[in-house]
């Protein structure tokens, strides 16, 4: 009887021996996941601000071509508003000296 309870108390000690060993397998095979998992997500990220970036940088450009070509356009109409008020004046010159000399000589 004695030499069975050793050999079931052996079998149980094998048996721990191998649950252990499965144990510390597995707790290495998780770490190993957790590892590539956070390298994973970093990548993720570093790849998300990276074409945030892009998109940012396209948008800036994008938009600096619509407000300078805004600028252009009014830079444009102010010349022909300048040039009209210009031509107007021109042709108002010579009735505004009239008056001028007229005002002056008391006519």
């Amino acid at each position: 009887m004695v030499a069975e309870e050793i050999s079931v108390l052996q079998k149980i000690r094998e048996k721990e021996l191998e649950l252990s060993i499965k144990i510390d397998e597995t707790r290495r095979e998780a770490e190993q996941i957790i590892l590539d998992a956070r390298k994973e997500a970093s990548e993720i990220i570093k790849n998300s601000e990276r074409e945030g970036e892009r998109v940012a940088e396209e948008y800036y450009k994008k938009e600096m071509e619509r407000i300078n070509a805004e600028i252009e356009q009014l830079r444009k109409r102010s010349d022909e508003e300048a040039k009209l008020v210009r031509e107007r004046g021109e042709r108002n010159l010579p009735l505004a000296a009239e008056k001028v000399v007229g005002t002056v000589t008391n006519e």
